[in-house]
């Protein structure tokens, strides 16, 4: 009864426009009021404290200012001409050029809004130019920027990690060919609607351009190798692997582009922060829920309620499935991976499936929740840009969402695709 009414005020305050994390904070402590008394009320600040304090947790912060900073030089700038010069030639080429673009970012900032930020300010108007609608320029940008929540170094990944109690790499590792095949799938429909709508070709192909760009985009294409390559060669931890793209930004940006000027670092630092405060008041907020439902066992009676139904783990993945799918609906990712995935582990354990396999499924859910509305932070951000309408914009999104459905229904009921490369590197 005391969790039902939870949930009634957890929705209540979120319709009437409370901020998700205060919403969470709000019901957790009254919760915990009313369950356990005054004598309770002390502990709160200690859960708070303990629950957005975990060393693996500083990875994130990391990450976007290493984003952050890469945002404000030239290096959006320096991977479209690549892209351009690579894809161009092909009909609809700067649709490709968006994926290729999106495709490499995602493997540095990880994050999705940040992606359609950086590369749709300059994309989508490029595209309109071109004669491609304003509705097709944003449903692209915004489902090519959704790879970073696949392709390492994913936050939500990091995210799910620390919650789960699991291997940051490894999910990295997991999310690295379902991330290829979502960008082949997109790079696929664009390509037929291109077909279909008679999109222009951008330039013929020119080895001199390419080498040309190349040599200048050399050192951006270079940070998620160096990252990436720290990170699953076990040179660095993904934390430590966060600092080094810290370094790296920082030297690419100010040392060898010499583009990092003190008014660009400070404004790096001040959009860093805005962003982690927001992470990080979720994960705090959170903590305080999952305290209190795991004290009620909420955990063990939704596991063994499903279990009553069906014991199957196809079964159950299909209804976590729909689950998260309805979740990404309305809840940011992190809010839905920091409150939900804490309740679901025991299930998940109990009908034996890989919990690296289930952090992929749940990812590509809630990639899938960022382009559909109400919430829709990614596509909503790729809407604003190109100043369209956010229900004509989903229409036209409709056949690259089915891209990311695709690849979900695959990845979840043949998981040796998505955990081969980690029992590859890993063994077992």
């Amino acid at each position: 009864m005391a969790i039902g009414l939870m949930l009634l005020g957890l929705i209540a305050l979120i319709v009437i426009n409370v901020p998700i994390a205060v919403a969470l904070a709000v019901v957790g402590a009254a919760g915990t009021f009313f369950s356990y008394g005054v004598t309770a009320l002390p502990e709160i600040p200690l859960v708070l404290f303990d629950g957005s304090t975990n060393y693996a947790l500083l990875a994130i912060p990391l990450f976007i200012f290493a984003g952050a900073i890469m945002n404000n030089s030239s290096l959006a700038r320096r991977l479209i001409d690549f892209t351009t010069a690579l894809l161009g030639f092909i009909r609809g080429g700067l649709a490709l050029v968006t994926i290729g673009s999106s495709a490499f970012f995602a493997e540095i900032s990880g994050s999705a809004v940040a992606g359609v930020a950086a590369l749709g300010s300059v994309l989508i108007p490029a595209m309109e130019r071109r004669g491609y609608s304003k509705e097709f320029a944003a449903a692209i940008s915004s489902s090519a920027a959704t790879l970073a929540i696949i392709l390492p170094p994913s936050i939500p990944m990091i995210l799910y990690a620390v919650m789960a109690q699991v291997s940051i790499v490894k999910m990295f590792v997991a999310g690295v060919l379902p991330g290829i095949m979502g960008a082949f799938g997109l790079a696929l429909v664009s390509y037929y609607y291109a077909r279909k709508h008679n999109f222009p070709v951008e330039a013929r192909f020119e080895v001199s351009r390419l080498k040309k760009t190349f040599k200048e985009a050399f050192w951006a294409l270079m940070i998620p190798v160096i990252i990436l390559g720290g990170i699953f060669g076990g040179f660095v931890t993904a934390t430590e692997g966060a600092g080094l793209a810290v370094l790296v930004a920082l030297l690419i940006s100010g040392v060898i582009y010499r583009e990092l000027t003190f008014k660009r670092l400070y404004d790096s630092c001040v959009q860093s922060g805005l962003q982690t405060a927001v992470v990080m008041l979720l994960v705090a907020a959170s903590a305080l829920v999952g305290s209190y439902l795991t004290q009620a066992r909420l955990p063990q009676e939704l596991a063994a309620s499903i279990e009553s139904f069906s014991s199957n783990r196809y079964v159950i993945l299909m209804i976590l499935n729909v689950f998260f799918l309805i979740l990404g609906m309305f809840l940011h990712s992190a809010a839905a991976i920091i409150l939900v995935i804490p309740i679901v582990m025991p299930l998940v354990h109990t009908v034996g499936i890989d919990p690296i396999h289930f952090g992929l499924i749940v990812t590509l859910n809630l990639a899938i929740g960022q382009q559909t509305p109400p919430v829709a932070s990614v596509l909503i951000t790729a809407c604003s840009i190109a100043k369209s309408d956010i229900w004509k914009t989903t229409r036209v999104n409709l056949g690259f969402i089915g891209v990311l459905a695709t690849v979900l229904l695959i990845n979840t009921y043949l998981p040796d695709i998505s955990l081969s490369l980690v029992r590859y590197v890993y063994g077992g």
